[in-house]
């Protein structure tokens, strides 16, 4: 089995698509390793316009290439999109992506073929798709 963590779009693919190096939360974890990225089906169009405007105040410069991936009728919901290796939990950071209280420090993103599966709250186990 691999633990996943659920997370709403467009910050799920922002993680695999456009450099997001941090997955901000208000709990810690003692969780490090590979995970695997579930993007939740829920998605506002005010929670995607917010989400656009920070992640191009962050990255200075969206690849125009994957901005088309991150179009909102594009982008997958209700299913595993990825994988990163967990590497940390901190609760200050120099990444642009920081804003607490806590931040999940990840690397080596990997996207992967959708695989449906519901979400869960916090970390969860997912038997069927390897990272």
């Amino acid at each position: 089995m691999t633990l996943a963590l659920s997370i709403r779009q467009p910050w799920a693919s922002l993680i695999l698509l456009a450099g997001k190096d941090i997955e901000n939360r208000t709990w810690e974890t003692r969780v490090r390793g590979p995970i695997l990225i579930h993007a939740v089906k829920g998605m506002t169009r005010r929670e995607y316009i917010e989400a656009m405007a920070f992640a191009g105040f962050a990255t200075c410069i969206l690849d125009p290439v994957r901005l088309d991936d991150l179009e909102p009728g594009r982008l997958p919901r209700g299913g595993i999109i990825g994988s990163v290796n967990l590497v940390d939990c901190v609760y200050q950071s120099d990444s642009p992506w920081f804003q607490g209280p806590y931040g999940f420090a990840l690397r080596d993103p990997k996207p992967l073929p959708f695989t449906p599966v519901r979400g869960q709250l916090g970390f969860f186990d997912v038997p069927e798709v390897q990272p």
